[in-house]
């Protein structure tokens, strides 16, 4: 079994009995850091049961393009698209069962991408797909545990990144997004409940324009 395969049958597991209020509260904060989200082309990276596209789709004062909303777990995308429909929301999000890395969507193709509580299962090369897939002047936004609070148990311990440092601080978070290319990084953390959790935006840099000769 691969690792994409292991992930996927380990959240599908989790599928049914997710703590959504714990995300759904996450997915809060990461929005009110972010300000006002009118961005158009939305992806929600790593969805898990859409607490963040479920969010901003609350959020926008107008209708847009679906936001995309991408998980390996069969099972999670269903739960998500039973919370989509209870909330009236089935047609402001485009579900999709697949991989997160790299997002299926042309270089520039986005203007905003959200990941919350998923950042550390997928390492530092979904960064680098960001910075591909947002165009010039796009937003990103994302959620990691802080290292000190972060016990990983079982197969789950296997599967986080080895790649990428969990934060101790705000301060890490953001150099994780500089680090990465990005800039005007915002940074917070808030504790929900027992655990603690770094929140990130920042802005893809303007590419520099093409020689012509």
């Amino acid at each position: 079994m691969t690792g994409s395969e292991q992930m996927a049958q380990a959240f599908d597991e989790l599928a049914d009995g997710y703590d959504n209020d714990h995300h759904d509260e996450v997915a809060r904060a990461l929005l009110a850091l972010l300000g006002p989200v009118e961005e158009d082309r939305v992806s929600d990276v790593a969805c898990g049961s859409g607490a963040v596209a479920l969010a901003v789709a609350r959020a926008r004062s107008r209708t847009g393009t679906p936001i995309l909303a991408v998980d390996l777990s069969a099972g999670m995308i269903r739960a998500g698209r039973v919370r989509a429909e209870r909330l009236g929301l089935e047609r402001a999000i485009d579900w999709h069962v697949g991989a997160a890395v790299p997002l299926p969507v042309a270089d520039g193709g986005l203007d905003l991408i959200l990941c919350a509580s998923s950042l550390h299962f997928l390492g530092m090369r979904a960064l680098a797909d960001w910075r591909r897939a947002l165009r010039s002047g796009g937003r990103v936004g994302f959620t990691l545990p802080l290292a000190s609070q972060f016990r990983p148990s079982g197969r789950f311990a296997d599967l986080v990144a080895a790649d990428l440092p969990l934060p101790r601080t705000a301060g890490d978070a953001a150099s994780l997004a500089s680090d990465a290319g990005f800039v005007n990084v915002s940074t917070h953390v808030i504790t929900v409940g027992p655990r603690s959790t770094a929140l990130a935006v920042a802005t893809n840099p303007n590419r520099a324009p093409c020689n012509r000769r």
